[in-house]
Order: C-alpha cells, then sequence, then structure tokens
C-alpha cells in the first residue's frame, strides 16, 4: 500500500496516457473503420455503389489482417510505424499501430450493423430519387447510429486491453505501470489497482454508450 501511495502521480499519470492513446486510437481508428465498413456495404452485389471488385478487395485486407493477434502485429507494424510517425517505439507508435489495426476491427463491425438497417427503407429512398451518398448520410447511419454506438463501445474495451501492450513498446498507461510497478516488482497491489481502474473506465463508458444507444433507438 505504501508503494502506491508513493506512486500515485505517476498511476494518475498513466491512466491519462490510458485515456490518450485509447481515445485518439479509436477517434483516429473510428473514422478508418467506417470508411471501410462504407466500402464494404456499399460496394457489396445489390447495395448502393455495387462494384465487385472494390467489395473483394476491401474484404480481403480485412479478413487478413483482423485475425492477426496483435502483439504480432505490432511486431510487423514497426517498420511502417517508424517510417509514418518517425518512431517504431512510444506512445506515437503505438497510436498509430492500434489505429491501423483497430480500422480493420471496426470496419467489419460497421459493415454488420449497416446490413442490419431494413432494407425496405433503402429502396424507398432509391424510389424517390435520393442518390447513393445521400442515402449514407440521411438515412443509414441514422438507422444504424445505435447498434453503431454499441460496437464503437465494444471496440473501446478491446483497445484499453491492446493498449496495455504498449509497455511492451516504450509506450505508457495503465498496462506499462503494472508491468513496470506491479508485475516486475512482485506488488500485487501496484498491480490490482491498475486492474480496478481500468474495471471502472470500460464500466463508465459501456453504461454511457447502453444509455446512449438505447435513447437513440427510441427515436
Amino acid at each position: 500500500m505504501d508503494d502506491l501511495i508513493r506512486l500515485q502521480p505517476l498511476f494518475w499519470q498513466s491512466a491519462a496516457q490510458t485515456l490518450y492513446i485509447v481515445g485518439l486510437t479509436l477517434l483516429l481508428g473510428g473514422i478508418g473503420g467506417l470508411l471501410i465498413g462504407l466500402g464494404l456495404y456499399s460496394t457489396r452485389r445489390g447495395s448502393l455503389l455495387e462494384n465487385r471488385t472494390v467489395f473483394s478487395i476491401l474484404n480481403v485486407i480485412v479478413n487478413t489482417f483482423r485475425p492477426i493477434p496483435f502483439i504480432i502485429f505490432l511486431a510487423a507494424a514497426q517498420p511502417l510505424a517508424r517510417v509514418v510517425v518517425g518512431t517504431g517505439i512510444g506512445n506515437n507508435a503505438i497510436i498509430f499501430t492500434l489505429s491501423l489495426a483497430a480500422s480493420f476491427a471496426i470496419g467489419r463491425i460497421v459493415e454488420q450493423n449497416l446490413l442490419t438497417v431494413e432494407p425496405g427503407v433503402i429502396e424507398a429512398a432509391r424510389s424517390v430519387g435520393a442518390g447513393p451518398f445521400r442515402i449514407i448520410g440521411q438515412i443509414l447511419l441514422p438507422e444504424a447510429l445505435g447498434p453503431l454506438i454499441l460496437g464503437y463501445a465494444f471496440i473501446f474495451v478491446a483497445l484499453v486491453d491492446m493498449s496495455a501492450v504498449a509497455g511492451y513498446i516504450g509506450g505508457g498507461g495503465l498496462g506499462a505501470f503494472a508491468l513496470l510497478y506491479g508485475y516486475r516488482q512482485f506488488n500485487p497491489v501496484v498491480t490490482w489497482a491498475a486492474v480496478l481502474l481500468i474495471i471502472i473506465l470500460v464500466q463508465v463508458v459501456q453504461f454511457g454508450a447502453n444509455r446512449l444507444a438505447r435513447k437513440v433507438m427510441r427515436r
């Protein structure tokens, strides 16, 4: 307990780093995943912008990268991180790699949630002359907003989990804090303090997402 009191400033600094890493990753990966998901949905057979070639390419890319365990993806993407952000270690590298990995997972989640939108609604909009991009912006995304919120909340939880690996490449956050000052120092109190804060963070975000999704779906 004394160690935890002594490490308290570093503990809260690590918590802030986790929020920074996960928040920025969710923003960047969320945008990329949304574009990938919209591409998968709109170019599939019979959809708004049917294009078998584009759909096949996107589908293969997502199916190739999505199943790769993050620790392996982290090592494989290090050379690309050095080119893009100038370093293969640290928070910037972990944000880049996490965003890249998250975009593939989010893309599939977005596609699946868009497919739940009633086809009759889309057909009704097409029958009155609405263009593909108007349908996407004014009908498709608003109709799927509730499930999408829950999908992004799920990704947030996964990103918190994956950000814990940041310690292995010199990144910060609660995972690195627990690894350096808890696990390696044989101090379970410090480790469990980080675990409990992560659990609280996940619970708060999931609770907020559930309430927001219910509110959206009742409209």
